[in-house]
């Protein structure tokens, strides 16, 4: 391959991260709604039926699909899927800092006001029920934090051989933090509270 060649692939490639394509991309939206001319944060309590963490409360929000041009064409496809309102009465939508989860998604979620809270028709099959929270509640109050330990551990057939040290390679472990919002008997925890800690974050700088 000619010098030229290598430059020019170089010049033309768009950088990521490595490993990018390998990630499953997620969407969520972070709804602001107006209750009795307070700021609330709307969340969702996901349906009982479903397989994945059901009875869990988050943002809505979902995978990314073929059809979806753009990450927040997921946010605002899968918010007007799960609470039964449309397009247009989802208003103000801003990214926030995108989120890459150790468990092998990338999630990246947005701001936006849902313009009229009483329009909201769940989608039972989804959505178990909603509920909204004060922003100054979060503006008020710190999460608790716990942490997780993760260890690396190699399959049997991985070649200690060929890497320094062999069996006694010093592997790192990783202490990861949770974070857990608790108002009158809702929890939030898990990526829905880290995203809400980040958004937290933005409006106290």
């Amino acid at each position: 391959m000619e010098l030229s060649d290598i430059l020019n692939k170089v010049q033309l490639h768009t950088p990521s991260f490595l490993g990018n394509e390998r990630f499953s991309k997620y969407a969520v939206l972070l709804p602001l709604v107006k209750v009795d001319n307070d700021i609330h944060v709307l969340f969702e309590v996901r349906s009982q039926e479903l397989r994945r963490q059901p009875g869990e409360i988050c943002f809505p929000g979902g995978r990314m699909d073929e059809q979806d041009q753009s990450s927040l064409d997921t946010a605002v496809r899968e918010t007007t899927e799960e609470l039964g309102i449309t397009k247009q009465q989802i208003t103000n939508i801003n990214p926030i800092d995108f989120l890459v989860s150790p468990y092998g998604m990338i999630v990246y979620p947005f701001i936006g006001l849902i313009d009229d809270f009483n329009k909201i028709i769940p989608n039972k099959s989804e959505v178990q029920e909603t509920f909204t929270v004060p922003l100054s509640f979060f503006l008020d109050v710190k999460p608790d934090i716990y942490h997780v330990h993760t260890k690396l551990e190699p399959e049997d057939d991985f070649p200690f051989d060929l890497i320094p040290n062999g069996k006694n390679y010093n592997w790192q472990t990783r202490k990861m933090e949770e974070l857990f919002f608790q108002y009158e008997n809702k929890v939030i925890w898990g990526l829905t509270a880290r995203i809400l800690s980040h958004f937290i974050e933005i409006l106290k700088k």
